[in-house]
């Protein structure tokens, strides 16, 4: 019961139980091998590997062994909690629906809520013993309620990483644990362990981020006392979060801006963390694996972040609803008006060295059929995309974002007399064209 034994006094290093006791180092130091800008210093990183990129451009701002799949212990649990979040938000399952503990949560070990087969709690309750507590028993009942069965979770959750683009991520559980430290009657038969590289952690915080922007509702909670009869509450392992700053044994980690996302720890995998802050608007996405120790996974985060922070800014290369030079407008069939006026959706940014100016973006448009633009037209329907390229000035990448081309306006339907006094007046230019052509 050492987990409910902690409170927010609890010195960190008493912790580190939680999430098994510290490998021994094998991280290698920061070479540098990749990097997102010229002439800019990047951070010396004492780790397996790390990624730090900006979620709504995209762009990797700094990485190192950023594609190299490894254990990622805990931060597996960031796909449990996507999946759960997105069936709430399709109506599939209520915050307020109630969860019946099985054998399998029950016999799951590693950091845990201690529940019993039989127990009944909200999914909220659970969904908060898994981020704030990483309770490795609540994340395989939240599983087993949304598909039966964990083995069924496990290939929703491969299914949801390939549609997000993760290259490397291969997960047999919903947890993270290693496959020995599973209950054996639960094991899969496979011989693969969770796997999943610096990138595809930054990836999948990314998707986090902007499909749920409420996510820091339950990432950043200090603690949570789970039961009534529990003698201490959960307390976040995440040291970094900034409502930590007056608290006496964390305040020398906590981060101005940082509200999530999610930290792990096995043997194999050392210490990890997948963090997210916002700053001047501009929010950044860092990940650093192999750790060797817990307090080290933060002052190395705190390096990668300060790295961004420092050195980028976030700036409006276009303004939303904007013309695009050279198409003006698009022909419209059967309506009063004969074409219609087309701008851009939305705004489109990029993120640059601090000072930088925003010049020379590239464009490249792509239209629908001309056939399928009919009247009655409603003003915001999409008639094409606009790709934007921009290479910032010592920046190694180009960037590039797609949004859609747009109707400003809208357009009714003609009358038949109208389109019939057209169809005459087209027949007949037609007609000179090709008496004209005849000389």
């Amino acid at each position: 019961m050492l987990l409910n034994m902690l409170c927010l006094s609890a010195l960190p290093a008493a912790m580190v139980f939680a999430e098994k006791a510290p490998a021994s180092s094998t991280a290698t130091k920061s070479t540098n091998q990749s990097t997102a800008a010229s002439g800019i210093q990047k951070p010396e990183l004492n780790l397996k590997s790390a990624v730090l990129i900006e979620p709504t451009t995209g762009q990797i701002l700094y990485a190192m062994n950023a594609d190299q799949p490894l254990p990622p212990a805990s931060m597996t649990k960031m796909m449990t909690e996507y999946i759960v979040a997105e069936q709430v938000k399709q109506g599939k399952l209520k915050w307020t629906d109630q969860v019946t503990v099985g054998k399998n949560p029950e016999q799951t070990i590693g950091s845990r809520i201690f529940l019993a087969e039989g127990d009944v709690h909200t999914v909220e309750e659970l969904y908060i013993a898994m981020a704030v507590g990483s309770a490795n028993d609540a994340t395989v009942a939240l599983a087993e309620k949304v598909s039966g069965t964990e083995q069924e979770f496990v290939k929703l959750m491969n299914k949801t990483a390939q549609e997000m683009g993760m290259k490397t991520a291969y997960f047999i559980n919903a947890t993270g644990l290693d496959r020995a430290d599973m209950p054996k009657d639960f094991r899969p038969d496979t011989d693969k362990e969770d796997v999943m590289s610096a990138m595809d952690a930054a990836i999948l915080g990314k998707h986090i981020v902007t499909d749920h922007p409420d996510y820091a509702k339950f990432t950043s909670i200090q603690s949570y006392k789970f039961r009534e009869r529990d003698k201490a509450p959960i307390v976040n392992y995440n040291w970094m979060l900034e409502s930590n700053k007056n608290i006496q044994n964390f305040k020398a980690y906590a981060y101005p801006g940082l509200d999530g996302l999610k930290t792990g720890h096995t043997q194999n995998a050392g210490n990890c963390f997948t963090s997210t802050a916002v700053r001047n608007g501009v929010r950044l996405i860092g990940v650093v694996m192999g750790a060797d120790s817990e307090a080290h996974r933060f002052t190395e985060t705190k390096k990668l972040l300060d790295y961004g922070f420092d050195n980028f800014e976030v700036k409006q290369g276009v303004a939303g609803k904007s013309k695009v030079e050279g198409l003006d407008s698009v022909p419209v069939k059967k309506g009063v008006a004969t074409s219609v006026g087309v701008v851009t959706d939305s705004d489109v940014s990029f993120i640059v060295p601090k000072g930088a100016e925003v010049k020379g973006v590239q464009f490249k448009t792509n239209l629908d059929s001309g056939d399928k633009l009919v009247a009655p037209i409603k003003k915001g329907t999409k008639v094409g995309t606009i790709t934007y390229t921009y290479n910032a000035e010592g920046m190694d990448q180009a960037q590039t974002k797609t949004v859609n081309l747009v109707t400003s306006d809208e357009v009714e339907k003609g009358s038949w007399f109208r389109l019939f006094f057209r169809a005459i007046k087209d027949l007949f230019v037609d007609l000179f064209d090709g008496i004209k052509n005849l000389f």
